[in-house]
């Protein structure tokens, strides 16, 4: 198949069928509704099981179930659906059963509206269910790189044994772009088995999936096997990506999701006068790549600043300054409540702190 143009809610749909899921399970809420609506209709073509639960409650209970008995399966929401399905992921992540979760964000708290937004990124990395346990977390700049990092969630499901977050703005999730799924190659529905999956004891020793450990110094070492697990994925699977880093820059804007191509665009314009900006964007936000963006700020001049942008009032700056480690003055431009920033406001704050640091550099 060649390029095709597709919503991204869709593209993501279809990614999941091409990455073998077969099981889906989930309830509309905007702005994702159009995955379980596109899911309803592909998932029966190629052998899948489409389920529309009563409530998110129930949908990520199901997919408990699913991943349980080993078979590819994922559930989608936008973000009031998310905190629903807290405890689910709680349990889901302690019995270490692979699946993918997609969240469309959707601007808050409460109900909130349904513009975009970026406001869940505490929930997704630091939030969502209760216990010592992290999601691994993934947010994509593109409707292409929705359908990459799709494929790329599952497989790092299966790989680690753990629940999987798509983290998407509602922009990425509404927006038309051109996707390639060519060299996207199908997997089959099952997962290979490696002795844990509940497919029926005959013939075999009895398995037990299991969340409840009784005995303190048990549970303890559950705790330090999962930690164990996570630190391993950080240590191989952390991405990003700077864009202008390959000469000096003057300033450092770290951004993630759409709010990235914004930042990008104000940046090409500053070329034009001469302001170098370079741009950070972590791509999995859980783990954060914290020592490639302080390697990134030790870059800067003397005096350089970096320039948080988010759909948010802040949340992923606080990791913005765990890598920094007090070493760079740290500013913020946020825009909430569905208010998307403009590549000129970008500008306006880059150039804005570049002459801060000229004038500090002067002193």
């Amino acid at each position: 198949m060649s390029k095709v143009l597709m919503k991204g809610n869709e593209a993501i749909g279809e990614a999941a069928i091409r990455a073998g899921c077969v099981h889906f399970f989930g309830y509309p809420i905007t702005p994702q509704t159009e995955i379980p609506e596109y899911l309803v209709r592909r998932l029966p073509e190629v052998g899948g099981t489409f389920v529309q639960a009563e409530s998110e409650v129930a949908s990520i209970h199901m997919v408990y179930g699913a991943a349980g008995a080993g078979v590819r399966c994922m559930t989608s929401s936008s973000s009031p659906g998310i905190s629903l399905m807290a405890e689910g992921l709680s349990y889901i992540a302690s019995c270490e059963l692979p699946c993918v979760i997609v969240n469309v964000m959707r601007a808050g708290p409460g109900l909130g509206g349904i513009l975009p937004a970026q406001s869940d990124y505490h929930q997704a990395t630091r939030g969502h269910g209760h216990g010592d346990y992290k999601l691994v977390v993934l947010a994509p700049w593109s409707v292409q790189e929705a359908v990459d990092l799709t494929m790329r969630a599952f497989r790092l499901a299966e790989k680690y044994r753990t629940p999987v977050m798509l983290c998407a703005d509602g922009m990425i999730g509404q927006m038309m772009e051109p996707v390639d799924f060519r060299g996207v190659e199908g997997r089959g529905p099952a997962m290979e088995d490696t002795g844990w999956a509940l497919t029926g004891c005959e013939g075999r020793p009895r398995r037990v999936v299991n969340s409840l450990y009784l005995t303190p110094e048990t549970l303890y070492a559950h705790n330090i096997h999962l930690k164990e697990k996570y630190d391993r994925i950080a240590r191989d699977e952390t991405t990003w990506e700077l864009v202008g880093g390959d000469a000096a820059y003057d300033a450092l804007v770290v951004a993630f999701g759409t709010t990235a191509r914004i930042c990008r665009t104000a940046i090409d314009e500053l070329r034009a006068e001469g302001i170098h900006a370079a741009l950070f964007r972590p791509v999995t936000l859980s783990p954060y790549p914290h020592e490639a963006l302080r390697a990134a700020m030790d870059k800067l001049p003397p005096g350089g600043r970096v320039l948080v942008v988010e759909m948010s009032m802040g949340q992923m700056i606080d990791d913005v300054k765990i890598a920094g480690e007090g070493s760079r003055k740290i500013e913020f431009l946020g825009r909430a409540g569905g208010i998307v920033p403009s590549p000129d406001e970008v500008a306006a704050e880059i150039r804005r702190i570049v002459e801060l640091a000229a004038v500090a550099a002067a002193t």
